[in-house]
């Protein structure tokens, strides 16, 4: 990327465009049926909050891009279908937003934009279909439908370059459509089923076309037999014959799939034999015929088959054509199963081949024990030897086909937040990075070392490795006490401390090359084995005694099976040799079982929720604050780590919530703002008073820091001026008066005040802010800063004396490019802690619309 400068008119600062590497990009997929879609190039496109991601599943580095344009819940997502010569792959997305956007990926660099946004719906889009039909000659058209909660399917023309609205399609009974499908005859007529929350299918046709006219859909008829909401449908063609007959997949809520025949002519040449009248107390099948026309052209649909197995819901079925021709039906429930049906060749019954997901005795447990909340979607890849499914975490699931073994065989995928993620807290040498969310979890993610693309010279690819936190209530803050410990706040009103165990420890040490595990060392004795919740508990609890007996086999890599019930110590001793037998990132299942990390302390004192904590650098201090409205409660409690106790008066000096508390890198300071609009500095003592006294005492106060509320702020490095040997303090403060303040103290005496320096501007609220922990080579200092918009940007400060003394100011500023930034507000930044001189400058970015990313800055 070319950097492009222009001097303001002081010639004092250059602004410019940051070069920047993308190192990460995780979130979690918004939990919709229609939410994702695999296109026939091997790209995955998936809805995540306000976002839609690009993955491709045979790339270890995961997501590749995050594309921001919509302004709420994407809830469908769809490829268009590619015609031979296309350079450009076309990408349909709609959402809570009503908008229908088109995005052009190329082929070549895979860079993505959006080309066109429409509004014509007035309700949010549940669902698309996209096709590509015969026209006159031997030439080839695309047409869309979108179905949205406004009870209207809009039938869309895509003329290469933009969507053409060319029909609007009314409901019968102003039902709600969740599920469209397309399906183009031979001689070019087109056939379109709709459903949604009703229990019946709507068929609707339109007659061949050529390039000239755009297609009109008629209503036919319509499909009886469910008794609940329907929610997928899907076509295929029978044989790869011109004449064979189509078959219609439609999966409801009532527990059941239903298979539909269309076939060509005034009558069927033979009825199924499930298709004959059969009465139960609970459905009636029967072999009734449904004519239909696409213009000259005569059709009958009729019942083929009812699929039964699953439990529960069926968010989707979607067909595959296998290598040897053989119709698969994947199938996806709330039941957390994926099912693969085929059709046995001697009986034409369609019976259950494989069966994946979740199937053990802690099915419907609470997250607590892991429990993933259902399979919302099921897709195929474009060979058919892999299936991804989505669950209630946000977190993909991966099998790939082993034709040798004939089965099914788990992979890892991405994983991420499914809410805004309000933490991020880097271990004291970089080695991973620690995230915490409004969706209830703790997460862990390092650098996969020994990955296939660290072996292949590129950077390595990051992974989540551990989930050392479920929790109940919403995570609102988290910060490391050292390499194997954190703390993090909560909106249960107190702090929660968690060890890391051994068998994480070896994980990491195994695949992300963290601090080798000593033996012989007292702490790494004391660790726990392993961490495992109760059902309806908020603690982990610690498990060091492992059973000896021997364990039934249980490959943590093949397809689901009933999991025998064992003692408590067989089950952690199997959890444990689960991880150590890892070679890759863990799976799902391992991450939301296997990785949770014990809880070793609580800390209370607070009244209300925790809004923010600091950790000093040796982790021997906590201090926090919580939400607060009067004197009373907008205190700083410190806490010291040896005994765990609260460290007594609490510092006053708040009158409202105390939004951000940051230790200087010295441990000296304390710097605390807040919703009052003021800062406070607060000193560190070396009295030696009494133990269980609270060492700090108040510094400097500045109760009109900023015109409206405080929202973060940063300690800079130390600097030493070489001129004059002077130390200078400095600290940054970001506000909703769209500013950032930077404060300057000259000197390190008793008396010395911090004065403001440079104020520097934003277009919108400043929400995010932090300073790298390392000057720079040529003496610069660097602050990220996030806005409430998403933008991102870079200040480099020079500290410098001159005949006035010393002088702080921002020589340069860095913009992040617009297609990096987020869309919603940027909840908090961390620079991650150089492992050595020679590494890059990588910064980790929390932001409201539930991603995670990593960003380099190789030019900094």
């Amino acid at each position: 990327m070319t950097e492009t400068r222009t001097s303001e008119v002081d010639n004092t600062q250059v602004m410019a465009e940051a070069i920047v590497e993308r190192r990460y990009l995780s979130s979690g997929a918004n939990r919709y049926p229609g939410t994702a879609d695999w296109s026939k190039d091997g790209l995955v496109a998936f809805g995540s909050d306000s976002n839609v991601c690009l993955w491709d599943p045979r790339d270890p580095r995961g997501i590749s891009q995050i594309l921001s344009g919509h302004t709420a819940h994407v809830r469908t997502v769809t490829f268009l279908p590619r015609h031979d010569g296309d350079k450009t792959l076309y990408l349909a997305t709609g959402g809570d937003d009503k908008q229908l956007r088109l995005w052009a990926i190329d082929a070549n660099s895979g860079t993505a934009s959006c080309i066109q946004s429409v509004q014509e719906h007035t309700d949010p889009i549940n669902r698309i279909a996209a096709l590509s039909y015969p026209a006159s000659g031997n030439s080839r058209r695309r047409i869309l439908v979108t179905g949205a909660a406004d009870a209207t399917v809009k039938v869309w023309a895509f003329d290469g370059a933009q969507l053409i609205l060319i029909q609007t399609l009314k409901t019968a009974r102003k039902f709600m459509p969740l599920a469209v499908a397309l399906y183009a005859f031979e001689d070019g007529g087109l056939l379109l089923a709709v459903a949604g929350t009703t229990n019946t299918i709507h068929i609707f046709t339109a007659a061949p076309v050529d390039d000239t006219i755009s297609p009109e859909f008629n209503p036919q008829t319509t499909l009886p037999g469910h008794e609940n909401w329907i929610g997928s449908l899907d076509f295929i063609r029978e044989k790869s014959e011109p004449d064979s007959d189509v078959l219609l997949a439609s999966a409801s809520q009532d527990k059941y799939i239903r298979l539909w025949r269309i076939h060509k002519g005034t009558a069927l040449s033979a009825l199924n034999a499930s298709g004959l009248a059969l009465t139960t107390d609970a459905l009636t099948l029967t072999n009734k015929i449904h004519k239909i026309t696409a213009g000259a052209t005569k059709y009958c649909i009729m019942f083929e088959a009812l699929l039964l197995g699953h439990e529960d819901w069926i968010y989707t079925a979607r067909w595959n054509r296998a290598a040897d021709g053989r119709l698969q039906l994947l199938s996806a429930s709330a039941d957390n199963s994926l099912a693969v049906w085929e059709s046995d060749p001697g009986s034409g019954i369609w019976i259950t081949v494989a069966r994946l997901g979740e199937i053990s005795r802690e099915k419907g447990a609470t997250t607590a024990t892991g429990s993933i909340g259902g399979f919302w979607t099921g897709l195929w890849s474009p060979e058919g030897t892999t299936v991804i499914t989505l669950g209630r975490t946000g977190s993909w699931r991966r099998w790939d086909y082993d034709a040798s073994e004939d089965m099914w065989k788990q992979a890892f995928a991405v994983s991420g937040h499914t809410r805004a993620v309000t933490g991020v807290s880097w271990s004291p040498d970089g080695a991973y990075l620690l995230s915490t969310s409004s969706d209830q979890t703790t997460r862990l993610h390092a650098p996969w070392l020994t990955g296939p693309s660290s072996s292949a010279g590129s950077a390595p690819s990051w992974h989540e490795m551990s989930r050392p936190q479920i929790h109940g209530y919403d995570l609102n803050c988290i910060s490391t006490l050292g390499p194997t410990s954190f703390v993090s706040g909560a909106d249960e009103k107190l702090m929660r401390v968690f060890s890391e165990p051994r068998a994480v420890a070896r994980l990491l040490n195994r695949l992300a090359g963290t601090t080798p595990i000593d033996q012989d060392s007292s702490s790494t004795n004391l660790a726990p084995d392993a961490a495992d919740m109760p059902v309806l508990g908020l603690s982990n609890k610690a498990i060091t005694d492992i059973a000896t007996a021997p364990l039934p086999d249980a490959p943590t890599d093949g397809p689901a099976t009933e999991q025998p019930d064992l003692a408590p110590e067989q089950d952690i001793a199997r959890k444990v040799s689960a991880l150590d037998a890892l070679t890759h990132p863990p799976l799902e299942e391992s991450l939301s079982r296997h990785t949770l990390w014990p809880e070793t302390e609580k800390l209370y004192g607070h009244g209300y929720e925790l809004s923010c904590l600091s950790t000093t650098r040796d982790g021997s201090l906590i201090a926090s604050a919580c939400r607060a409205s009067s004197l009373n409660h907008a205190v700083v409690r410190v806490f010291e780590t040896a005994r765990w106790t609260e460290l007594h008066p609490p510092l006053q000096a708040h009158s409202l919530t105390v939004t951000r508390l940051r230790f200087s890198e010295d441990d000296g300071l304390l710097l605390s703002v807040g919703r009052d609009r003021g800062w406070v500095v607060w000193r560190r003592r070396q009295d030696g008073e009494g133990e269980k006294k609270n060492p700090f005492e108040l510094a400097q106060a500045n109760a009109k820091g900023h015109s409206r509320m405080v929202l973060d702020c940063a300690w800079a490095p130390v600097v030493r001026v070489e001129a004059s040997g002077e130390v200078v303090r400095v600290f940054a403060t970001a506000g909703r008066d769209k500013t950032v303040k930077v404060w300057v103290r000259k000197g390190d005496g008793e008396g010395t005040q911090f004065e403001l320096g440079p104020v520097v501007t934003e277009e919108h609220a400043v929400t995010a802010v932090d300073f790298a922990p390392e000057v720079t080579a040529d003496g610069r200092l660097l602050l990220a800063v996030g806005t409430e918009a998403g933008r991102l940007a870079v200040l480099a400060m020079r500290v410098a004396a001159d005949g006035e003394g010393v002088k702080v100011e921002v020589v340069e500023t860095l913009q992040v490019p617009a297609t990096l930034c987020l869309p919603k507000a940027v909840l908090q930044l961390a620079w991650r802690p150089r492992r050595d001189a020679t590494g890059e400058r990588e910064l980790a970015i929390a932001g409201e619309d539930g991603s995670l990313r990593i960003y380099a800055f190789p030019g900094l």
